[in-house]
């Protein structure tokens, strides 16, 4: 389907003027044209690509990956949108030298995600860079000095920044106060994932650049269990459950309290459900942040075992002193007074749960990128930019670093920093394959 009728008659007709707000011969024109190139396209990407394709005065030109079936699949995903051929570039430094398209999107593994956005924004490009931002603190604080260095606009994929539902919700919340002053928050994520076993030492597929895949982390021997996926639960490419699913509910949280840094973090668990494999992030882990306005929140993640917590697999809510709100994961809210009597519903009408790889649906992920889009052309402003982003997924990295080192954490309310933990603090960065580590 290409863009014109997806337009007429497609999911995004529903965004009308509120969102878009600019006839299609306008902004859309070739002189306001935005030209995007998106790094890794096997899951996240080859869908966020689709996605965005499809918004007017938007054109996919790049696909950089490392791998042929993922490149694959990102170029026949586009090619249902749009009648230009993306060209492919392997190499992310070789991309990047490209004058001809103006930002990136960023849906690689975490390790990259940091390095490939400093790398961009150096390069002059706008970033779109999906959750996490950084693969540690050290990084997302080196990506603000970037975007500010190269005056380039970075939006993190916290979409739910961009909700209308949500917006609203956090509108009664923090203004209209319907439950008074808020002082607590809860959140969690559940799933079925199955064991990853006990990788063996290959030879590197042929479909396969290793060395590319790695970029910035120092160098492994391949193993048959890592790409694509399961890498995720390796502390030297991912970042764990609480990074992947969980920033979406902790940044919901930080956003409706209205709170920034902590002052204290402590976490537990670990990995409990199978026996040992090489999963090494936690499976079960419970993480709590104390902040110095009066105000906690608690966010609990099971990878393994998909009971539902309030009836939802995912989802947050919200204490105050007259009442409470609920999420159960999508765009919906609840709002309930100190009796737990419901006070008003609000109900999504585009959340997808049968979508594995966006279970918001193709509208709420849209909505967030054209932010993004129009941003750039100057007629909005982001609403989960790099600062906004990293506050968040900075909650769910030192929730980590606690989980790891076993010590409850006492932070810096100022800036988030790690106080009096010589064991803690030596996590706060990375090392790097040599010639690889950022420079902003």
């Amino acid at each position: 389907m290409q863009r014109r009728t997806f337009l007429k008659n497609g999911t995004l007709a529903g965004l009308g003027l509120t969102l878009l707000n600019f006839p299609l011969l306008g902004k859309a024109a070739p002189s306001n044209k935005i030209i995007l190139a998106v790094m890794g396209v096997n899951s996240r990407g080859n869908w966020l690509a689709q996605v965005v394709a499809k918004l007017p005065g938007a054109e996919i030109a790049y696909i950089c990956d490392v791998e042929d079936g993922a490149i694959k699949k990102g170029l026949d995903a586009v090619a249902k949108v749009q009648e230009r051929k993306p060209e492919v570039i392997r190499d992310i430094r070789k991309l990047l030298e490209r004058k001809d398209f103006d930002a990136l999107i960023i849906a690689a593994p975490d390790h990259w995600h940091a390095p490939a956005a400093i790398m961009a924004c150096a390069a002059g490009k706008h970033v779109y860079v999906e959750k996490p931002c950084s693969h540690n603190p050290q990084e997302g604080e080196w990506l603000i000095a970037a975007a500010k260095k190269y005056g380039r606009l970075v939006q993190m994929g916290s979409q739910r920044r961009s909700w209308p539902n949500m917006q609203q919700a956090v509108k009664e919340i923090r203004e209209d106060k319907v439950i008074g002053n808020v002082y607590y928050a809860r959140g969690w994520y559940v799933n079925n994932r199955a064991p990853i076993g006990t990788g063996k030492v290959i030879p590197v597929p042929s479909t396969l650049n290793w060395d590319l895949w790695q970029g910035p982390a120092p160098r492994k021997e391949y193993l048959d269990n890592i790409v694509h996926y399961n890498w995720h639960w390796r502390w030297h490419w991912g970042t764990g459950e609480a990074c992947n699913n969980g920033t979406h509910e902790i940044d919901c949280m930080r956003w409706f309290l209205g709170v920034e840094h902590p002052e204290k973090v402590s976490s537990g668990g670990g990995r409990f459900a199978f026996p040992k494999d090489d999963w090494e992030t936690p499976d079960t882990q419970s993480i709590t942040f104390e902040f110095a306005q009066g105000k906690a929140i608690t966010w609990e993640g099971r990878s393994c075992n998909n009971y539902e917590l309030e009836g939802a697999g995912r989802g947050f809510a919200i204490f105050g002193e007259h009442g409470s709100l609920y999420n159960s994961g999508g765009d919906s809210y609840k709002i309930l007074d100190a009796k737990g009597k419901l006070v008003k519903e609000v109900k999504e009408t585009h959340h997808d749960v049968t979508n594995v790889v966006s279970p918001a649906g193709e509208f709420l992920d849209a909505v967030h990128l054209n932010n993004f889009l129009e941003s750039i052309r100057g007629t909005a402003s982001l609403h989960a930019e790099i600062n906004t982003g990293f506050r968040s997924v900075l909650l769910c990295q030192l929730g980590n670093i606690a989980q790891r080192t076993g010590h409850t954490l006492h932070c810096n309310p100022e800036n988030g920093h790690i106080l009096n933990d010589k064991d803690a603090m030596a996590r706060w960065g990375r090392s790097y394959e040599d010639g690889w580590k950022p420079v902003v």
